[in-house]
């Protein structure tokens, strides 16, 4: 999200120790999805919102982006009221309704954090198969975790 301050990052050919902000925040936008540990939802804003807007930093029309976002969210068992505020959820809604965020636009990265931390079992499995559905597509899929059952369904472990 940085510019890097070590090594090399190259994303589909650029570095990103070249790029400018402004680049380097559009190519995030457009190549990467982020699901954070703790969800990282505005309270601020419905559900919705906080999914859909994602595609509006990519210059995307919202109506396509709320057709999306209906979709993510009935595939993901998140059946809530428009207007509800991430203040209203359980822990294992808000991490589906953060994987919804994250896999919007289709990403060709998506950086986990503990996806599956504080979740239930159930949800878990809904996050798991999301990741794994995704990195099928052609996707990179890069989990961090401490989650033993999680790390099995990986192809490829990196120990730190």
């Amino acid at each position: 999200m940085l510019k890097p301050g070590g090594g090399q990052v190259v994303v589909e050919g650029e570095s990103a120790a070249q790029l400018n902000d402004r680049r380097r925040a559009q190519l995030r936008a457009e190549r990467f999805g982020f699901v954070f540990q703790d969800a990282a939802l505005d309270a601020t804003r419905t559900v919705l919102d906080n999914i859909v807007e994602t595609a509006l930093y990519r210059g995307q029309p919202r109506e396509p982006a709320v057709r999306r976002a209906n979709e993510l969210m009935a595939q993901f068992g998140v059946e809530l009221r428009s207007s509800a505020k991430p203040g209203q959820v359980s822990g294992g809604q808000a991490q589906r309704i953060a994987l919804c965020r994250a896999l919007l636009n289709d990403p060709r990265i998506v950086l986990a954090d503990e996806p599956t931390g504080n979740l239930d079992p159930s949800s878990a499995g809904v996050v798991v198969d999301a990741l794994r559905a995704q990195a099928r597509s052609g996707a990179a899929v890069i989990v961090v975790t401490h989650e033993p059952t999680l790390v099995a369904t990986c192809d490829r472990k990196i120990e730190l």
